[in-house]
């Protein structure tokens, strides 16, 4: 019998498998030793299963993301998804004529200037007040409409984290339109607020309109615009437009109260569906398979609006927030998909997470992501 000489004690038996010269005397072997198959055959198998073993026990939550596409531009709704979606789309309808109004939205300053530089001339404070108040009327009308968002955000949480499914990841791929829905709440609230931080005519407004009804009441004037928003009402508005991110914030403490309402629903429900989805948009973002199929370069803008936006959302509503080591958002990840595209169209979105999240600045954030975000 020929003896062959197998290095196994000079390197790993996986390494000697993988050489070619070391196949070629292992076919050599078998060939005159068929009895030895049963060997090869066992000790292929068992490191094939210590390498998936391996895989297993060292695997973490981040390296399992979703992986499929959700469509954004196409998604249509089931018939068990009809109920919710129809009351979702009666809002988002009226979701970009808020924004086209915000976008127009030019202030009465000049109104305003000329009225506090002639305080003795009644003629231009009537006009200033004639300018001002159909302009708080629109501010009237986004502030409800936020109202009306928050109502909406809940009726899809309540459908996206129920028990009908085992896991957020099986929630997303089967309702993908309330999914879209959900993302397109996302998109207007982080589109509004940009619009709003960018327009400080909206709280220069707001606060002459109050300033003058006080005076008004203190002499005993009528005043018109009253009807239009009584005190108690502009104290609330007033609160809602004292915010950087108004919009967001009422999406934020919505989130937060939908899960106060709801003790027979674990948290984890709420958390794992935003960080799911905030896994779903990067994955779709930084897969060339995945983002040759959006049709619209709109949908990346999209699709980085909301995963910025769901991030926010978790950080307020988990615990110890985004940032921290046990999140179930590749913060990392995520912020790097927003620096890897052209600067001019994140910076916005970077600014979002910089000074709208609660937990960046705590000391258990890791130093990397605080140094990717400076």
């Amino acid at each position: 019998m020929k003896v062959y000489n197998f290095p196994l004690r000079a390197q790993s038996p996986y390494r000697w498998l993988s050489s070619v010269v070391c196949r070629r005397r292992l076919q050599c072997f078998l060939y005159e030793h068929k009895e030895a198959d049963l060997w090869w055959r066992t000790l292929h198998c068992w490191y094939r299963n210590m390498g998936n073993l391996l895989k297993v026990l060292t695997c973490t939550d981040l390296e399992q993301e979703p992986n499929f596409f959700l469509d954004f531009e196409n998604a249509q709704p089931t018939d068990a998804e009809r109920e919710v979606w129809e009351q979702v789309d009666v809002v988002l309808k009226d979701a970009k004529a808020v924004l086209d109004e915000l976008q127009a939205y030019k202030g009465a300053g000049q109104e305003i200037r000329e009225a506090i530089q002639n305080p003795n001339d009644e003629v231009l404070q009537e006009q200033a007040w004639a300018a001002v108040v159909p302009l708080v009327g629109k501010l009237k009308k986004f502030y409800q409409f936020s109202q009306r968002l928050e109502a909406a955000l809940h009726s899809l949480l309540g459908a996206l984290t129920s028990e009908s499914y085992n896991d957020p990841t099986q929630h997303l791929e089967r309702e993908q339109a309330l999914a879209k829905q959900f993302a397109e709440i996302l998109h207007f609230t982080l589109r509004f607020d940009e619009l709003k931080m960018t327009n400080p005519a909206i709280q220069n407004d707001f606060s002459y309109y109050r300033r003058t009804l006080s005076r008004m009441r203190i002499n005993n004037v009528p005043a018109d615009g009253e009807n239009e928003v009584n005190n108690e009402l502009a104290n609330r508005i007033s609160l809602f437009y004292a915010d950087a991110t108004p919009m967001l914030k009422a999406l934020s403490d919505g989130t937060t109260k939908f899960v106060s309402e709801n003790k027979n629903l674990p948290i984890e429900n709420t958390t794992d569906c935003l960080s799911t989805m905030a896994s779903v948009c990067k994955v779709m973002l930084e897969t060339p398979e995945y983002r040759s199929r959006f049709t619209s370069e709109e949908t990346v803008s999209f699709c980085l609006r909301v995963m910025v936006g769901v991030i926010i959302l978790y950080d307020y509503v988990h615990p110890v927030g985004a940032f921290a080591k046990s999140s179930k958002i590749d913060m990392k990840g995520c912020i790097k998909v927003l620096k890897d595209q052209p600067p001019n169209s994140v910076e916005g979105l970077l600014n979002a997470l910089r000074y709208t999240t609660k937990h960046l600045n705590d000391e258990s954030t890791n130093k990397t992501i605080k140094s990717m975000l400076q």
